[in-house]
């Protein structure tokens, strides 16, 4: 059986929907996942027609759990590590996806389930949602960015308390403080992260990966550096295919025809 399942949306299957498929285990993520989910990933990044991946869990109690410690439990120290360097190697590549990601979250996403919904550039999530680092309850700490993400997405001192006790928050409180951009209803989720990536599929492509560039990478840096970086993804796409098309349809008062190029 896969661990994930693959459909794509739009008509030219711009939209590449990415399900956790293990509801058996709360789709708690094994080594078998991590592997598949690492090559989807990186033959996506060099797609000529996806403009959006979409991450999300099959059924409504859990996007994820995190890692599956039923197949932890036992494992050798070597074997531990292995894996880990898989999630890691995982981990930074949906971190540095050229394409948005978005994360339509049902039910629980937890310890790394959480870091990965964190990797994306943004979370839809339902009402029964429930986001935690709980890593500290089983004797480690979160391994997959999320002492990163977090902090960056509600605040270092939040961050802290939640990190530090294992704190699990609801949908509501997850909005309020910034981790998620929208709440709605229980199987909802993927439906309106769907909207949203056709919305964004509507837009240049060149345009919508230079500026994510620029805003990962800016947020990193002081502002003048990350300017430069600005300008220069602005210097690219004013000399580009796609910027001609743009003004000429919107002077034709017409859908545009992206070249991506």
């Amino acid at each position: 059986m896969e661990t994930i399942n693959l459909n794509y949306k739009g008509e030219n299957k711009e939209i590449l929907v990415v399900e956790i498929n293990r509801p058996h285990a709360m789709n708690a993520m094994n080594t078998k996942f991590f592997t598949q989910l690492l090559t989807v990933f990186r033959e996506s990044a060099y797609s000529e027609t996806l403009r959006c991946v979409i991450l999300t869990g099959a059924g409504t109690k859990a996007f994820s759990v995190g890692g599956d410690l039923k197949e932890r439990n036992g494992m050798s120290n070597r074997d531990f590590n292995v894996q880990h360097q898989l999630i890691e190697d995982l981990f930074i590549t949906v971190h540095d996806f050229p394409l948005p990601v978005i994360a339509a979250v049902e039910g629980y996403a937890l310890g790394g389930g959480c870091e990965l919904a964190l990797l994306a550039d943004f979370i839809i999530a339902s009402e029964s949602s429930k986001f935690g680092l709980t890593e500290v309850k089983i004797g480690i700490m979160p391994g997959g960015g999320g002492l990163q993400n977090l902090p960056r997405a509600i605040g270092v001192r939040r961050a802290k308390e939640l990190i530090y006790t294992g704190r699990i928050i609801d949908a509501s409180l997850a909005y309020e403080w910034g981790l998620v951009n929208k709440v709605v209803n229980v199987g909802e989720a993927l439906g309106e992260a769907e909207k949203i990536a056709l919305k964004i599929v509507d837009n240049a492509p060149l345009s919508v990966k230079m500026a994510k560039s620029s805003i990962s990478r800016g947020t990193e840096v002081d502002f003048h550096t990350g300017y430069v970086l600005d300008i220069t993804g602005y210097n690219i796409l004013a000399s580009s295919e796609d910027r001609v098309e743009g003004i000429a349809a919107f002077n034709e008062k017409r859908k545009p025809e992206w070249k991506n190029r």
